[in-house]
């Protein structure tokens, strides 16, 4: 989808879009003005050629490409995020402002920031935009500028980014649970896995997942249940066993609550198709 700039705040300096861009590559040429993403989706797995590893952005993660400089990713997923254009005159601007003399500041990109006060900054934008833009230009200029005192100090907000579950630990936790879903999983076996204290891995596997770690494996059991019923003659007793439902009826419940389905109902449709 393109997105639509609002072209009333290019005489402040700023501008602001929000994008939803497909899977596949996500690219950002080089350009005049410094850009802000702040990510609005849920979790996105995206790979990034220039770092040469995997990335999980997820909702509120910023990334800051400054002016003349390329960015961009592969992403699994669609995602949606917003873009704030800054323009290199207003933060220079500032930067003498503060510092002292006109000089040209060289700004470095920056992925998967986490920072409440730009989060907050680049979605009063958004809303100020979606509302008609009541504030008008001279709102769009104090955001810009407020930005841009936060932008001068990202050397700072390095420090202040919260430790997070890394992707890998995330991915160990992952395939541990699929290769142990017919055994018992308590959070402290996983937070060993993980190598994170036990609110921890809770806190940040939700951050990362959007659901919480019971229920994720409950899902990922429900998933591993329906695939043995389609594609094999196991009993359901049988197959809950080997799905680490302690009884068929509690594999029935959660099944159902999940897919809408009961493993009979399934059992039913495969026989008749």
């Amino acid at each position: 989808m393109r997105p639509q700039f609002a072209s009333a705040r290019a005489s402040a300096g700023i501008t602001i879009a929000s994008r939803h861009v497909e899977a596949g590559t996500y690219r950002l040429p080089r350009a005049h003005h410094h850009r802000i993403m702040v990510h609005a989706s849920a979790a996105t797995r995206s790979y990034c050629n220039d770092a040469g590893r995997y990335f999980l952005r997820r909702t509120g993660d910023i990334d800051f490409v400054p002016a003349g400089e390329e960015g961009g990713f592969e992403a699994e997923t669609a995602f949606d995020t917003m873009e704030v254009r800054l323009s290199s005159a207003m933060l220079e601007g500032v930067a003498s402002e503060i510092e002292g003399g006109m000089r040209t500041r060289r700004f470095d990109t920056r992925h998967l920031l986490r920072d409440e006060r730009i989060e907050y900054l680049v979605r009063a934008l958004e809303t100020d935009q979606n509302a008609g833009s009541p504030g008008g230009a001279l709102f769009a200029e104090s955001v810009g500028v407020a930005l841009a005192v936060r932008l001068l100090g990202l050397d700072d907000l390095v420090t202040d980014r919260p430790v997070r579950l890394s992707d890998a630990q995330i991915r160990r936790v992952l395939e541990y649970v699929d290769a142990h879903l017919s055994e018992p999983l308590t959070i402290d076996t996983l937070s060993r896995i993980a190598n994170a204290s036990s609110s921890h891995l809770r806190t940040w596997f939700k951050a990362a997942t959007g659901m919480t770690l019971h229920r994720y494996v409950l899902r990922r059991r429900v998933e591993r249940a329906r695939s043995l019923i389609l594609e094999s003659d196991l009993s359901t007793s049988e197959v809950a066993y080997l799905t680490g439902f302690a009884h068929q009826s509690r594999l029935a419940h959660w099944m159902r609550r999940e897919t809408g389905q009961t493993p009979r109902s399934l059992r039913r449709a495969r026989l008749g198709a």
